[in-house]
């Protein structure tokens, strides 16, 4: 569970604060501590950065994946920590945030983000998804591989579900993929992964 701190503070307060070793968000100024996730979590999150790197290298893209680089809206004192980012390192040298703070805050730096969701699941649906697409952001993963979500997302039962959701003209067009489907990815075309090896990891 997420566990908040007190203190409404700026993003600068916040990077010149944050301590290593654990991650932390800041939301509307505001801190949040992320609690560590789940040992399934660790190896959805970790298949799928191996994965989508191979792809990286495969396609020769000039794109990486930072282990703990921030996301910030410049609009207000947030910034987000993505459980996989891919960043576009053509763009870097745009960015006001990335020397000192490896932190991105524009789309043409952005091309993918996923959230694995945990148990602070409305920060995915509605939050990030919010932000995320504000920014501009093309493409935003959910990863709800335990069903946390809200049963209008998932349905009633609810069903373990990977949503990519796809900027087109300025808002997000969310896909839903089960079980044996085949993801499609507009940033990656060719990625062949099914949602049931993503979930297994395997």
């Amino acid at each position: 569970m997420l566990q908040p701190l007190p203190n409404r503070i700026s993003f600068q307060e916040f990077i010149e604060w944050k301590p290593e070793g654990k991650r932390y968000e800041l939301h509307d100024g505001i801190i949040i501590e992320m609690a560590q996730p789940l040992g399934e979590h660790e190896e959805v999150t970790g298949f799928l950065t191996k994965k989508l790197g191979t792809e990286l290298d495969r396609l020769s893209l000039r794109y990486l994946i930072p282990k703990t680089a921030l996301v910030k809206p410049l609009e207000n004192e947030s910034a987000y920590s993505p459980d996989i980012l891919i960043v576009n390192k053509d763009n870097l040298q745009f960015e006001p945030y990335w020397k000192k703070e490896s932190t991105v805050t524009q789309a043409a730096s952005i091309p993918l983000v996923v959230e694995v969701v945990s148990t602070n699941w409305r920060d995915d649906y509605y939050i990030k998804y919010a932000i995320y697409e504000q920014i501009g952001i093309p493409e935003y993963w959910i990863v709800d591989y335990l069903a946390l979500g809200g049963r209008s997302f998932l349905g009633n039962p609810k069903i373990p579900t990977i949503f990519i959701c796809s900027l087109i003209e300025g808002e997000y067009q969310m896909t839903k993929f089960r079980n044996n489907d085949c993801i499609h990815s507009p940033t990656f075309p060719e990625l062949n992964l099914t949602v049931q090896q993503i979930f297994n990891a395997d």
